[in-house]
């Protein structure tokens, strides 16, 4: 038998776009649509053409989206009190966008309809069937979003279960019960919902947020209720503390609970479509995000990481690459002999966990981490200490010297630094300097620059993350610091570490096996 569908509806570019500090672009809009779409979302609610010029804008282009599977979405609200639907411009700008599905939302809790529509029932009443009847009568298909529909329902019943009814008498395909404030808990979301879905003869669905934490938990208890639509954001930002994260409720209920969301053969765009949003909203993706975080399929623990060598579903509830991930063994004074020893056996096939070597270098890790390096974050500055250790390793160039300046005050802030560096390689030696907008930005284009000069393929990367730590607070201005760098050539990115007491030795350091690394991983040097 087939698995149940379940309709993902996602509102990244509407509701997430009201999270704070997000602001989307046209381009951005219509790029993450686009992704939406190739990942064969059911229905994405793109905007509401009746807020601004931006959101009537996009649906004009709504023609270059691939649109085999999924549905647009234009959002709106029931006319005004006190006008007929067709003096309201806010709907006459909705029917406008010409997409198919329209998605209408009403009030459905008594406090609403009495403080912030300051109107009777039989009038709030009146404004939901006349819009959602208004856009049947013209073709659409209708979305009936029950706002604050838990809260309603616990303070009135009759006149949450009134909203969704005439919502349903006029004509909507699908009726939506939104935890608005989200305040309420699984357990009564479950409840709620299931009377509901007994009470309609229309599909359930669910819209939840997250502030209690329980958005995803919510729209779990929802579905096995018998809601058949889940409405969020693909990585849960949105107004105030986010929604249902899209990205967790799929394979939730895909993997673990067999419906069926979107085409299986797409759930390894999961993890690749996380990113790409998480970098266009400008927002760091959390690693701790279940399936599509960097840390879902990352171990450190030197029992976990042996378990999971030897029988991946040992600490692992499924197979990273079902959801476009990768499993990481991460290096640290916690890791045991088979992490060090995996990691190193793809530097020399011959070395085993039991090899004398790899407990010589746990020994050397430990120490290293005790001085304050973090080779877990850092995996290019492990590959380039382990080669070094096992005396397998040809530096690229070898420093002379390099000193900084800083102007104070500054005559230009843009550049009120700057650097000059000396490099050897084999028997030449290049001496640059830079300016740059500080001291670790001077260094690093001064060093560029020297070595440019013998390695052009360097001209390629540059830094997309820059972190400092300070490990010792209570030393204050003297206390050792961490410094990750991570670079990109553009078509891969590592990451590197350095520590030191001061500030640019400990920058000195990360930049150094940055382009170390890229020299190794490109073939430019060799390893003996």
């Amino acid at each position: 038998m087939a698995a149940k569908h379940i309709e993902i509806f996602d509102t990244t570019l509407r509701d997430g776009a009201q999270g704070e500090g997000i602001s989307f672009s046209l381009e951005d809009k219509v790029n993450i649509a686009r992704k939406l779409c190739r990942l064969g979302i059911d229905f994405v609610e793109a905007g509401n053409p009746g807020s601004n010029p931006k959101d009537m804008e996009f649906f004009r282009r709504a023609g270059e989206l691939p649109a085999e599977h999924t549905q647009l979405v234009a959002f709106g609200a029931t006319r005004k009190k006190g006008i007929s639907v067709e003096e309201d411009e806010n709907c006459a700008a909705l029917l406008s966008a010409g997409t198919l599905w329209v998605s209408i939302f009403g009030k459905s809790w008594d406090l609403h309809v009495r403080d912030v529509l300051r109107t009777t029932q039989e009038e709030n009443l009146a404004m939901i069937r006349d819009t959602v009847r208004f856009f049947r009568q013209r073709g659409r298909r209708v979305i009936f979003d029950a706002e604050h529909f838990f809260d309603g329902y616990r303070s009135d019943p009759d006149c949450a279960r009134g909203a969704v009814l005439a919502a349903q008498e006029a004509g909507a395909e699908r009726v939506v019960l939104c935890d608005t404030n989200g305040g309420t808990f699984p357990e009564e979301i479950a409840r709620v919902t299931r009377e509901i879905v007994e009470l309609l003869e229309v599909p359930v669905g669910i819209h939840a947020h997250n502030d209690t934490g329980c958005a995803v938990a919510a729209a779990m208890a929802a579905v096995e209720a018998g809601a058949v639509q889940v409405q969020g954001t693909y990585i849960g930002f949105g107004e105030r503390c986010g929604n249902t994260n899209l990205s967790t409720v799929i394979p939730n209920l895909q993997l673990k609970l067999g419906y069926h969301c979107i085409p299986p053969e797409r759930m390894v765009r999961l993890g690749k479509t996380a990113r790409y949003i998480a970098e266009v909203a400008n927002l760091a993706l959390p690693a701790n995000m279940p399936y599509v975080g960097k840390s879902a399929f990352s171990h450190k623990g030197g029992m976990h990481v042996d378990g999971v060598s030897k029988n991946a579903h040992s600490f692992e509830h499924i197979t990273p690459e079902a959801v476009g991930n990768n499993r990481h063994l991460l290096l640290s004074e916690f890791a045991g002999r088979t992490a060090v020893a995996n990691r190193i056996s793809e530097l020399d096939s011959s070395i085993t966990r039991d090899s004398p070597v790899t407990a010589e270098l746990i020994e050397k890790l430990k120490e290293k981490e005790y001085q304050g390096y973090a080779f877990e974050s850092a995996a290019a500055s492990f590959e380039l200490f382990a080669l070094k250790e096992l005396g397998r390793y040809r530096p690229a160039f070898t420093l002379e010297y390099f000193k900084t300046l800083g102007e104070q005050p500054a005559v230009n802030l843009d550049r009120c630094c700057s650097a000059i560096v000396k490099v050897k390689v084999g028997d030449s030696v290049e001496m640059t300097s830079a300016e740059g907008d500080g001291p670790v930005h001077a260094l690093d284009v001064a060093l560029r620059k020297a070595l440019e000069v013998f390695y052009p393929e360097l001209s390629q990367v540059r830094l997309i993350d820059y972190k400092v730590r300070v490990m010792e607070g209570h030393m204050a201005t003297a206390a050792t610091v961490r410094v990750i760098i991570e670079s990109t050539d553009g078509v891969s990115t590592w990451t590197t570490v350095g520590c030191s007491a001061d500030i640019i030795d400990a920058s000195w350091q990360a930049l150094r096996d940055s382009m170390e690394y890229k020299l190794l991983k490109d073939g430019a040097i060799g390893r003996d």
